[in-house]
């Protein structure tokens, strides 16, 4: 059975309803049990210790109590304990005192073992007291009292199975309304959770109590043959609820992992579309939590995920789900929610417990925590819908350094159309059908290709070729974001490698956004593709647009700072758009800026942007980076930005961007280099 206080080892609140309940039963059944006790008296007592069948049975029963039945989906403290057989066959051959003294033995013995706290233990054992006690007053309603010891036959197992059913079911509510009140919600909602099992696990283990009546009748030495079958179903239940475990579980925390959180979500959305409640998703991201492990190392960062997630489980409310995503991005579902206020205080109360100082190897961390909120049915109808709002928010929350956002569509950038297209992009980038199309950068003083720029292209089956703006900005505020880029840097690399293969030798950048930049698995996954496509740092660019080192220069410093020094070229994507001061375009760890193809565009046609696009190709100069302009279109602004001095551009006018095989192709005639023959094959010209 559950554990009304399976998350807390700290009594209620005094006065509560749930103190008041958990006092009550515990009066009730404790004194139910020393009146039992009292009329026994003491000659029957020393009779019945007298007995080496009561000691085997009581062995029995406290050994069945420390090993209860758990299957996938419960745990130790609410799975059915195999001591019910052995306390319930003990009830029908020697009666309720007998009953009760070794089922309060055995509970109070597995409390201890267990390290519950005494109010836990008291309850345990007054619910079970007061269970037996119900089952006894079947036995006592029927026309005269059974003969002790009692062996039923024939119709009175009848009675026999109707004790037992209303065994199960005092048992059964005596616990689900402890827990009703410990989770604060409706009785119906925590029996909807598990009735089958219990039902099933419950009526199987008394269904044996009879059997075990008559082999305490035949010998006590048969007894402790039903430990084999019921120590056997422990094993397998226990291994299998080992698998159950480790597949839904994250293995550094012990929180429940994505693929948990999917289905507690989904359960918890479907009963608050029954019951008409709310409930709300929390998505929250530690920040700075790299530079842990940046001057730390892994194992300390390590370390302190676990003080977070320990944190976390012990701010929240019972029944709140609290999940470990990956990195140090944590989920709190809220199955049952009154509103945003009610969000927010959760929120709250979580980033205060995360506040306290962490002390690890002698230094103290102070943790912050952005979060983002998201609630069901306001914000969204679906979990992929409310997993991406939450995002949203989180992500806003970070920007604002606000701490805590709930999701507001005025804030969302996505249009609906966007947003709709969210699952299907999902489902695009899991089943790996996006591509790369590569665009020339080309240098102006000499036509030589100085880079290749891998650009995203989503072919979807009824919309056509979609440009990044289709949908990269939907991706961007959503965790979605980390899977694309990882997957577009992956196949950039492996292009790379083929073209390097086959004489190409041709650098390829890669546009990275900011969420990508607060992303601290980004370098890892730079650092292994590179390994393992057999890739020079050098052969490898990222873009990095001006705005987002405006915008959150603290955020991402240090993951700049450490692609520049994994070797990795940097070039300032969108320049011209983002005010950046010299003072800090100077400390910029780039060899490229970018000028924005909105600037270049009108540089032939207005007199003061022909001075700004000068202005900026001699201040970049000054500071010895290369330029490159974006968009040109036509020969009359390639012929201007060259007499300007500007390095390189890109644009229609030299070729439009092109699929990995015309890129290699391209490639191969524009350079007059023959490719490899021995290493030509079909995968070393396109993926």
């Amino acid at each position: 059975m559950k554990d009304p206080n399976n998350t807390r080892d700290v009594g209620p609140r005094v006065w509560s309803p749930l103190w008041i309940y958990l006092t009550s039963v515990t009066v009730v059944g404790l004194a139910l049990l020393f009146a039992s006790l009292y009329g026994l008296g003491l000659p029957g007592a020393e009779a019945l210790f007298g007995l080496p069948l009561f000691w085997v049975v009581a062995t029995m029963a406290v050994l069945g109590e420390l090993r209860p039945i758990v299957t996938p989906g419960t745990t130790d403290t609410n799975g059915a304990p195999t001591s019910t057989p052995f306390s319930f066959a003990l009830l029908i051959y020697a009666g309720l005192p007998a009953a009760v003294l070794v089922q309060a033995a055995a509970a109070v013995a597995a409390g201890l073992a267990t390290g519950k706290a005494p109010h836990r233990t008291a309850f345990n054992v007054s619910q079970y007291t007061v269970s037996l006690g119900a089952a006894a007053l079947v036995f006592g309603l029927f026309p005269g009292q059974p003969p002790r010891p009692w062996v039923p036959a024939g119709a009175e197992l009848l009675v026999v199975a109707l004790a037992a059913l209303v065994y199960f079911v005092v048992n059964l509510g005596l616990v689900e309304c402890a827990v009703a009140m410990h989770e604060r919600t409706s009785v119906t909602r925590i029996l909807r959770q598990d009735f089958g099992y219990q039902l099933f696990v419950s009526l199987a283990l008394l269904s044996v109590a009879p059997l075990v009546v008559v082999a305490m009748d035949t010998s006590a030495a048969l007894v402790p043959l039903f430990g084999l079958p019921l120590i056997a179903v422990h094993t397998n239940a226990s291994l299998s609820m080992k698998r159950e475990y480790q597949a839904h579980h994250d293995e550094l925390t012990g929180l429940p992992n994505r693929k948990l959180l999917v289905v507690r979500t989904e359960e918890a959305l479907a009963e608050a579309e029954r019951d008409g409640h709310r409930a709300g998703l929390l998505l929250l991201d530690l920040d700075r939590f790299k530079e842990v492990n940046d001057t730390l190392g892994h194992p300390t960062g390590d370390r302190l995920l676990q003080t977070v997630a320990h944190r976390l489980a012990h701010s929240v409310r019972p029944g709140d789900v609290v999940a470990r995503l990956g990195g140090d991005e944590f989920a709190i579902l809220l199955p049952v929610i009154r509103d945003t206020a009610a969000a927010r205080e959760v929120a709250a109360r979580v980033r205060v417990a995360l506040a306290e100082p962490v002390r690890l190897d002698g230094l103290a961390f102070e943790l912050e925590a952005s979060v983002g909120i998201a609630l069901h049915p306001d914000h969204a109808p679906d979990f992929e819908l409310l997993m991406q709002r939450a995002d949203v928010a989180m992500y806003l929350a970070k920007e604002s350094r606000g701490g805590v956002e709930v999701y507001a569509a005025d804030k969302d950038r996505n249009s609906t159309m966007r947003l709709s297209l969210f699952g299907e992009l999902r489902r695009a980038v899991d089943r790996g059908e996006l591509q790369l199309h590569y665009q020339p950068k080309i240098a102006l003083n000499d036509g030589r290709v100085v880079g290749m720029e891998a650009l995203v292209r989503w072919p979807h089956p009824r919309r056509g070729m979609l440009l990044p703006g289709d949908f990269i900005p939907m991706a961007e505020q959503s965790y979605l974001m980390r899977d694309l880029t990882h997957q577009v840097v992956d196949m950039a690399l492996a292009q790379v490698s083929r073209w390097w293969r086959i004489g190409l030798a041709v650098q390829v950048s890669v546009n990275v956004s900011a969420r990508d930049l607060l992303d601290t698995a980004l370098i890892e996954v730079i650092k292994e593709g590179l390994g393992t496509h057999g890739v020079s740092p050098q052969a490898l660019q990222l873009e990095i647009t001006e705005r987002v080192l405006m915008t959150d220069p603290a955020y991402v410093g240090d993951t700049v700072q450490g692609l520049a020094e994994l070797g990795v070229a940097l070039a300032l994507d969108d320049f011209g758009t983002g005010y950046s001061s010299l003072a800090r375009l100077k400390r910029l760890p780039v060899e490229e800026i970018k000028i924005d193809s909105s600037i270049v565009s009108r540089a032939v046609e207005s007199h003061d942007d022909k001075v700004i696009t000068g202005s900026i190709i001699d201040l970049v100069r000054g500071l010895g980076l290369r330029t490159v302009a974006e968009g040109v279109e036509t020969p009359e602004v390639a012929a201007l930005l060259t007499e300007m001095g500007c390095d390189a551009a890109q644009g229609w006018h030299f070729t439009p961007a092109m699929d990995a095989r015309s890129a290699t192709g391209w490639l191969a005639e524009y350079l007059q280099i023959t490719p490899v023959m021995p290493a030509l094959r079909e995968g070393d010209i396109a993926g």
